[in-house]
């Protein structure tokens, strides 16, 4: 959406929700005040006022924001001539992508298309401001059945039109350094997590050989409930009871989160500075043999962007518990159910345009081109059988979402849970790279802690 003299009051909103991100009642009284973003009708309802230009605010996929932008670029160009609209494209780091949405739902000013997370749909959806699918909307972009059914799923609350439109679909992977690991001697990537402290030991060697073991982004909060999500899920735990109540501090939910800051703060197979991480820099310190595994989505572009080639790396699917058997749920959990989603602000000044743009991103020819520049798997069908996605890479990720993945709670809490449990994850990172004791008790305060902000 254009930007106007309201600029300088959306930008407060903005910094003002950054400055209270980890506060679970500022995040409740955006979604509770939120009305859709500015330029449509009063009533929220869209217009096609503005028929000219959408703002576009994409989500950070590639190795930076430079990287997205070229790679974007000529596709918005592309659209552009098809149809007379330009798209101004802002793309936006993950560890701001939510303050920003929020921000933008509250005060009303905010781009006509965005990227969500997947995990955010049913939250967002929760506020009224994004544009519901109806069976009308997808017939604007050729059909509901063009999406791949574990796609829909992760596009809104059960029972409701979805709030979103799958965009790229992904799973965490392990990913490894080959010769790091033929010059420690190992053979072959860990299959359980004992596997991984015991080869995470055998490269890092406590910090002492100069190189680490495995990266991770915690100051992410994202990615630290998407760790912690799979952990809960192989000691048998859950984030939310049945009715959707939270339940954080329960036993299960304590050792997950105690044995993902424990790889820093015990086993010592991460870097210290990695509390710091949250905008991908753990992929610059595996695509420059700083460390020798990460744990991420589709990683390979990155890779490559930062100077690695093909056959560098192998991929593995994430460890799990010892005795875990593949597909059979509980412990062999072993990733979320990962992607993107677009998502259209209900009160566009630009509906048509919006609608032919979201068309146009999630086509069989575009779903191509992005999925295979950003090495995620399309979650339209027709584009799936393209021999692009058949590589060893993409075979792993595949195979997980097919047998192992689980998808994060779709509540409408869910983006509140990622602040609050995510925040928590993120100061017992800062407690381990500072050398404090990360205890049983510790944990259990900090989830206590989150869960109570989630009752104010």
């Amino acid at each position: 959406m254009r930007r106007s003299a309201a600029t300088a009051t959306a930008n407060a909103a903005v910094n003002a929700a950054a400055r209270a991100a980890a506060a679970a009642v500022t995040v409740a009284a955006l979604l509770a005040t939120a009305t859709g973003c500015g330029g449509g009708s009063t009533d929220g309802a869209g217009s096609n006022s503005g028929p000219d230009e959408l703002t576009y605010w994409a989500s950070n996929q590639g190795a930076d924001i430079a990287a997205d932008q070229a790679a974007l670029g000529p596709e918005l160009k592309k659209f552009e001539e098809r149809t007379g609209i330009k798209v101004k494209l802002e793309v936006i780091p993950w560890s701001d992508l939510l303050n920003r949405i929020l921000a933008a739902t509250a005060s009303g000013q905010g781009p006509d298309v965005l990227n969500i997370g997947n995990t955010w749909s049913a939250s967002l959806q929760a506020t009224g401001a994004l544009l519901p699918w109806t069976a009308e909307n997808f017939q604007a972009i050729g059909g509901r059945d063009r999406f791949v059914a574990s796609a829909m799923g992760s596009a809104g609350a059960a029972g409701q039109d979805p709030a979103a439109v799958p965009l790229y679909s992904m799973a965490y992977a392990l990913y490894y350094n080959k010769r790091m690991f033929q010059e420690a001697g190992i053979e072959k990537p860990p299959a359980t997590w004992d596997e991984l402290v015991e080869t995470g030991r055998r490269i890092s060697g406590g910090g002492t050989s100069g190189t680490w073991a495995l990266g991770a982004e915690g100051a992410n909060l994202a990615n630290n409930i998407h760790q912690v999500f799979v952990l809960s899920r192989q000691h048998g735990g859950s984030f939310f009871d049945a009715a959707g109540k939270p339940t954080f501090d329960t036993p299960a939910n304590v050792d997950a989160v105690k044995q993902y800051v424990d790889l820093m703060a015990r086993d010592r197979i991460v870097a210290p500075g990695n509390a710091e991480y949250d905008k991908n820099q753990s992929l610059q310190d595996f695509a420059s043999g700083r460390t020798a595994m990460v744990l991420w989505q589709s990683a390979a572009t990155s890779f490559k962007a930062h100077g690695m080639k093909e056959g560098d790396w192998g991929t593995a699917p994430v460890p799990v518990p010892a005795g875990a058997a593949p597909g059979t749920g509980g412990a062999s959990v072993n990733s979320m159910v990962a992607g993107i989603n677009m998502a259209v602000f209900k009160n566009t000044d630009n509906l048509d345009g919006a609608l032919k743009f979201v068309g146009f991103m999630t086509s069989d020819e575009e779903q191509k081109v992005l999925n295979r520049t950003y090495g995620s798997i399309p979650p339209v069908k027709a584009a799936q059988g393209d021999p692009a996605f058949a590589d060893q890479d993409l075979t792993v990720l595949r195979d997980t979402l097919a047998t192992s993945a689980a998808p994060l709670p779709q509540v409408p809490e869910e983006s509140q849970f990622e602040t609050t449990v995510g925040t928590a994850v993120k100061e017992l990172f800062a407690d381990a790279a500072a050398g404090r004791p990360v205890t049983t008790e510790s944990v259990r305060a900090k989830l206590a802690k989150a869960q109570q902000q989630m009752a104010n």
